[in-house]
């Protein structure tokens, strides 16, 4: 097998956030102990590109979800804290989506009857993350419809409103979704407001809706989710947000977050991520490399395969030879990889390292055509970390690799000058380790 194919009433209540006290000024908080200088919310927002990669050719519907959110939040009278709120968790509403065929149902049937199982993923995704975890809850009930929801005694009416109004802001995606393509939304915006206005009561708080309809009355609110509307948007949301270092600890439970996402998108790949980014660190810390630097290629292993959430399911999954247009295609996924991470402040090591993990040492790799000599240390590990893995991993179309194989077989890589044997002997002279830390199912962590 090729190592391509392998790896290939007060409404202003209601909507505080829950769980938190009334000093909050966002979803993320303002501080942490020890970290290097990244904003966590520059990290969120940039990962929800791949979020919305999920949809192949209807990027962005995160975004659209969130301004929606926020507008009709406006409406309502609500604080600027709380609008914020609306919007970070409209961004990551599905953040329990990974394949394009669910996307895809999501957004051609208003109500699809397994729609809670991406809420069930996402709110288990959150809930135990410190920073995002009082969006885990709307995210669990935000295809619950109204009348269900409400009748709850269980449930925080403040949760209960902000899930329903992810959910009606999504619905209007929903709709609207066939006309982004042509242009021709403001043509059936009328349509869409009447289609929300009829759900009223059952699907939808009726506050909500008049929300959405006094929103939804001006044709900025639907030129807005226009590509270069939802760049302003975000960019305005970004400059008000209050400085936060994320601690290392947080950024590689982020990382986790969003590699359990790419993952869990093809039964070939489930926890391919956490075994490159485990093995990533194992090499570099028998080849001496820092330990700031060992953390940081640990986030890199973690986020190297983000490009992939836009490659349709059919070409991840197809267990035979990819063609040309398939190929050219998923090899594109490193780039998209880059263009996520390149604009995080503090992640300027992180990308290339992430993104260049498909380069070859003659130049002959994707997507920049780089030579060794323009390639540091941690991309060129991060390589071998990610064919070594793919090849000792089980897939459901060949088993994987016993230590001796994929010993043999780097080392034909090497011989064929494709990998360095320097890398190869730091993974391979302790395999059983090396083993160890790429298959992270039920096994300790590896020896540091």
């Amino acid at each position: 097998m090729s190592v391509e194919r392998a790896i290939g009433g007060d409404v202003e209540a209601f909507f505080k956030p829950a769980e938190q006290d009334a000093t909050v000024t966002s979803v993320l908080p303002l501080a942490s102990k020890k970290g290097v200088t990244v904003g966590l919310r520059d990290v969120v927002y940039a990962l929800s590109d791949a979020l919305d990669f999920v949809g192949v050719n209807d990027i962005g519907h995160g975004k659209r979800v969130g301004i929606m959110a926020a507008s009709c939040g406006r409406k309502l009278g609500l604080k600027e804290q709380e609008i914020t709120f609306l919007f970070d968790l409209g961004i990551l509403h599905d953040i329990g989506v990974s394949s394009t065929k669910i996307h895809n149902h999501l957004v051609s049937e208003f109500d699809w009857e397994d729609s809670q199982l991406h809420c069930g993923d996402g709110y288990a995704r959150l809930r135990d993350f410190p920073p995002l975890k009082k969006m885990a809850l709307p995210i669990l009930y935000h295809h619950t419809r109204w009348d269900k929801l409400s009748s709850r005694k269980d449930l925080d009416p403040v949760v209960a409103r902000q899930a329903n109004l992810v959910f009606l802001a999504d619905r209007v995606d929903a709709l609207a979704a066939p006309h982004y393509a042509t242009r021709s939304l403001l043509m059936h915006t009328e349509y869409i407001r009447e289609q929300i206005t009829s759900h009223a009561n059952t699907y939808f708080a009726p506050e909500l809706v008049d929300a959405f309809l006094a929103a939804s009355a001006s044709e900025a609110f639907w030129l807005q989710l226009e590509p270069r509307g939802i760049q302003a948007f975000t960019q305005d949301m970004l400059v008000k947000h209050e400085p936060y270092n994320a601690s290392m600890a947080e950024l590689r439970q982020l990382g986790e977050i969003f590699s359990r996402i790419v993952d869990a998108k093809s039964p070939f790949t489930a926890q391919h991520s956490l075994g490159v980014a485990r093995l990533s660190r194992y090499i570099a810390q028998k080849m001496g490399v820092s330990v700031e630097n060992c953390d940081k290629i640990e986030i890199a292993g973690l986020l190297h395969d983000l490009g992939k959430l836009r490659v349709p399911d059919e070409i991840l999954d197809k267990p035979g030879q990819l063609d040309e247009s398939e190929r050219r295609i998923i090899n594109a996924h490193s780039f998209e990889t880059f263009q996520i991470l390149r604009n995080i402040k503090g992640f300027e090591e992180i990308t290339p390292w992430a993104a260049h993990h498909h380069e070859e040492p003659d130049g002959s790799g994707y997507p920049f055509h780089l030579r060794n000599t323009e390639l540091p240390l941690e991309a060129r590990i991060l390589r071998v970390a990610d064919i070594f893995q793919a090849m000792v991993q089980d897939r459901p179309y060949r088993k994987g690799m016993s230590p001796e194989d994929v010993t043999d077989f780097l080392n034909g890589l090497v011989a064929k000058g494709r990998v360095e044997a320097e890398i190869v002997e730091a993974c391979t002279c302790n395999i059983s380790a090396a083993m160890a830390a790429a298959l992270p199912n039920g096994q300790a962590s590896p020896p540091h």
